[in-house]
């Protein structure tokens, strides 16, 4: 008799990590494993779904122009609602930080299906920072029975919020997984402009910056910022897909547009996008699965946001947070870019976040705590 596991998940981030682990639970012959997808972004997570050769078994397609957060939960809720209904999975399995992780949770503790968190753990300790998720995450910790932690610290901080320490396993995080399956060293993108860009040459620097909570002056700040930066040194040249939010867009054409050794470029798909990382000099981002994706491909992280719940890259030094405030995202800019001793203490510190067995672990656990399998997992140390 098979485990009936239905993951859950409906933004590109939550696609990107949770593909390892959709493709390892597929290949589990004591394993039935289905995809709901809630299309909560839904052209960036139909791209991941093809990399990964995906096919949802039931796609909600909630998306709306204008949606607000309250009309995704409502809309996930409902749809989950009906599925889990019909379906009856043994354990539904969410990601991270989501609406649709928090909404999916939700619903499925109405029909007291078990929930598996994967990425669980992780604290800002801030509940509007990052917004909304920071709430989304530990509302989902609450409703959780299996929690995936990524992390020996991830663990302990559920230890504190009084979760048991036999339902939570340190299993790495499956974005390591994913990212070193697409990264290629002979990669060719089919934006011509980032063929023609000389990444050894050229001190190349990757700018993501979408959140929320930096809407409005901080990101002006933080585009004035990287405009002085790329100003005043001619060997570097900063790359920006742009977020399709307008208010990302519109102000990063104010602050940087007019300036020719930085390309405002539409977002790109995940697997160009992890192969930009790894031939680039280092990269900038406001982003959470970032921190962890560039140190494992060795790049040095700055971190505009004032705070992470991803405290373990920067005890290890594979990141620094540096705010939103533009005089010191200059200042520790330009040290990497000039002082290459800094530059390579960041590059070479080890990555706390995972070896590319993380969906290995979760699928050993499942089918272990599903009386399938008598073998314990080995955690991820």
């Amino acid at each position: 008799m098979k485990v009936k596991v239905l993951t859950v998940f409906g933004t590109r981030p939550e696609a990107i990590k949770m593909a390892p682990l959709v493709k390892e639970l597929q290949k589990r012959e004591e394993i039935e494993c289905k995809v709901l997808v809630t299309a909560q972004h839904r052209q960036m997570l139909d791209s991941v779904l093809d990399i990964f050769d995906i096919t949802p078994d039931f796609d909600l397609n909630i998306m709306q122009h204008g949606q607000t957060i309250t009309d995704i939960t409502s809309r996930v809720m409902y749809g989950c609602q009906e599925v889990f209904k019909s379906y009856k999975p043994e354990i539904v399995l969410v990601h991270g930080d989501t609406t649709t992780t928090f909404a999916a949770s939700l619903a499925a503790f109405y029909e007291k299906i078990p929930v598996g968190h994967v990425e669980a753990g992780l604290r800002s300790d801030n509940i509007y920072s990052p917004y909304p998720e920071e709430m989304n995450r530990r509302l989902t910790g609450r409703l959780a029975s299996y929690h995936f932690a990524p992390t020996i610290a991830n663990r302990e901080n559920l230890v504190k919020e009084n979760v048991s320490r036999r339902d939570i396993l340190v299993t790495g995080n499956t974005v390591i997984d994913a990212l070193l399956s697409v990264v290629n060293d002979n990669y060719k993108f089919e934006n011509e402009m980032l063929n023609t860009i000389d990444f050894n040459e050229k001190k190349v620097i990757l700018l993501t910056c979408h959140r929320r909570e930096n809407w409005g002056e901080p990101m002006n700040n933080i585009f004035k910022a990287c405009n002085e930066l790329v100003l005043d040194n001619p060997d570097v040249h900063l790359i920006f897909p742009m977020h399709m939010n307008p208010i990302v867009r519109d102000s990063a054409h104010e602050f940087m547009g007019n300036n020719d050794r930085i390309s405002l470029i539409e977002p790109l798909d995940y697997e160009p996008f992890a192969n930009l990382m790894s031939k680039v000099y280092m990269i900038m981002t406001d982003s959470g699965g970032i921190q962890e994706e560039g140190p494992a491909l060795g790049k040095p992280v700055m971190v505009l946001r004032t705070e992470t719940e991803r405290p373990e890259a920067v005890e290890a030094g594979t990141v620094k947070v540096v705010g939103v405030d533009p005089d010191k995202i200059y200042r520790v800019g330009m040290r990497l870019v000039q002082d290459s001793s800094y530059y390579e203490s960041i590059a070479n510190a080890v990555n706390p976040y995972g070896d590319g067995k993380a969906s290995s672990r979760i699928a050993d656990h499942i089918l272990f705590k599903f009386g399938i399998s008598n073998k314990e997992v080995d955690e991820f140390k």
